[in-house]
């Protein structure tokens, strides 16, 4: 079980992480959640509907993080389109899809970091220093799209644009100062390929 999930009875999935590991994951959701910002009820807490009918940005982020994590729905806004026609319908069915989707893409985000965050702060530590998790199946799929969203923060973060890029990540120097944030990405994906394993019939 070090190192990676294992499946339990029942559909969850189980993992042993040492006291630092479960201090990076809980560091990184946490960001992650400061990164994609409250929803509109944490604006307006006095309105209960008030994100029920809240409109979203009509205008793709201009973080690069962002822009991974909710990318335009109708292609490459930075592709040259055909003429100058499509561009401009391309930018209204993308403003549109912004509109009416990316306030539930990001209350989704952060619901499944909070969940990450809640579940790493209820583990009881072990006799050794770092604790056993054990996730339930709906805890395990939050926690696949977490890791999912905390890889592809930090792959923008690094410049990754295509799963090639990774093998020059391996041969990176020591003193790269990019080299820890690497050895983050590469080991949170072998954490989601072992909970992707778990998951499946």
């Amino acid at each position: 079980m070090p190192g990676h999930f294992e499946p339990t009875s029942g559909g969850g999935a189980a993992v042993a992480l040492d006291d630092v590991e479960i201090s990076i994951i809980r560091s990184l959701a946490v960001q992650l959640l400061e990164l994609i910002g409250p929803g509109p009820a944490e604006d307006a807490p006095d309105d209960p509907l008030a994100e029920l009918f809240a409109d979203g940005p009509t205008e793709p982020p201009e973080d690069p993080v962002l822009r991974r994590l909710f990318p335009d729905a109708y292609g490459d806004p930075e592709r040259a389109p055909d003429s100058p026609a499509q561009a401009e319908e391309r930018l209204a069915h993308s403003a549109e899809f912004r509109r009416y989707t990316e306030n539930d893409l990001r209350a989704g985000k952060r619901e499944n970091a909070l969940a990450v965050i809640r579940s790493l702060d209820s583990l009881t530590p072990a006799g050794d220093g770092g604790a056993i998790l054990k996730l339930t199946p709906q805890e395990s799929r939050q926690w696949l799209t977490a890791l999912n969203d905390l890889r592809l923060a930090i792959g923008a973060r690094l410049g990754i644009t295509a799963e090639d890029d990774t093998d020059a990540l391996y041969r990176l120097p020591d003193e790269d100062p990019r080299k820890p944030m690497v050895m983050a990405y590469l080991w949170l994906g072998g954490l989601q390929e072992t909970l992707v394993a778990t998951l499946l019939p």
